[in-house]
């Protein structure tokens, strides 16, 4: 018997109706390795196939778009028409043949784009700049009824689209200052209409969708939300108000949650150093709303992974992976 499999880390865990073969989860990490239209090329397979170890319980698929105007980058990878269906069910295949859990993360950047790369004015919550990248975005134009409508389809679709390719667990990235974070935050959404003012109203949106992916999805699909424990910006979310928002997904029908970093993007903030820099606060939101959460934040260590694990159910580890695919033979 191989000493790892003494490690916590690699004990079984069963999640929903799914029995993983450890706690370790390779997070969504973008790879631009798609070609111009958002398809898988062999490029993204040979990625994954690199990464992807026979120690991972879950494996996320990079952040995917779900409509041509949320598109973050020029080769992101794309699930907004049945063409994008058969790359992403050889990824899906080459991940679970690994003996992984193959997810996929679904997302829009909204506001977190430009004109040049999606044809046209960047779409938001409201008229406000994402504080990201130095507070160098542009303002968004504010979302109409019909543009929520179509991307509330949008999101739905990908979703159902997903699951025909073989994914089994799907993800809504709402972290990082992309679409749906930012109309969490009440620094970038200051609407006046049924979406925007108390945290009810800027989170109805996103829990509306997720018990709509709940309701036509298999039940055997396990759905995931990354969202940010605390905005960490004057003003932002804080972390009672991200427990109410975990609270509401979960009786939506989410099975996990995903803690990540909020509206400044992925970047740490002061008080944010040495391995695990997120874990607390994905800590806090499983005590307070009583559902298996994925830790992470710089996580390059099996020592340090032991004790995460007395804190949170999962812990991702990207960067680590990403300089050493053989990571826990080498940590």
């Amino acid at each position: 018997m191989n000493s790892l499999d003494q490690h916590p880390l690699f004990k079984p865990a069963v999640l929903g109706s799914h029995v993983l073969r450890g706690r370790l989860v390779l997070p969504p990490m973008a790879s631009g390795t798609a070609d111009a239209d958002g398809q898988v090329t062999a490029a993204t397979l040979a990625h994954y196939d690199r990464i992807v170890g026979d120690r991972h319980a879950l494996a996320w698929v990079e952040y995917t778009g779900v409509h041509a105007w949320g598109r973050s980058e020029p080769n992101q990878t794309m699930l907004s028409s049945e063409r994008h269906l058969p790359g992403l069910t050889d990824l899906a295949r080459l991940i679970r043949a690994k003996g992984a859990l193959p997810g996929i993360q679904l997302t829009h950047a909204g506001a977190k784009t430009d004109v040049d790369l999606i044809g046209r004015r960047p779409l938001g919550a409201s008229a406000l700049p994402v504080p990201a990248h130095g507070g160098d975005m542009p303002a968004p134009e504010p979302m109409t009824a019909v543009e929520i409508a179509e991307l509330f389809d949008a999101f739905v679709t990908a979703a159902r689209r997903a699951e025909a390719c073989g994914f089994a667990a799907i993800e809504i990235h709402a972290a990082h200052g992309y679409f749906f974070n930012q109309w969490l935050s009440p620094l970038t959404n200051q609407r006046k209409d049924a979406h925007g003012g108390s945290p009810e109203n800027r989170r109805q949106l996103l829990v509306t969708l997720v018990a709509e992916l709940r309701r036509v999805l298999k039940p055997s699909t396990l759905l995931s939300v990354r969202f940010p424990g605390q905005d960490r910006l004057p003003g932002g979310m804080e972390p009672e108000e991200a427990a109410e928002l975990g609270r509401a997904l979960k009786a939506a029908g989410m099975d996990m949650l995903d803690v990540s970093s909020g509206l400044g993007g992925w970047r740490r903030g002061r008080d944010q150093r040495g391995e695990g820099y997120l874990v607390s606060d994905a800590a806090f939101l499983r005590r307070e709303v009583g559902l298996p959460v994925i830790g992470v934040g710089g996580v390059s260590s099996l020592e340090y992974a032991s004790e995460a694990l007395q804190e949170v159910d999962f812990v991702a580890v990207g960067r680590a992976v990403l300089e050493n695919p053989a990571w826990p033979l080498a940590a």
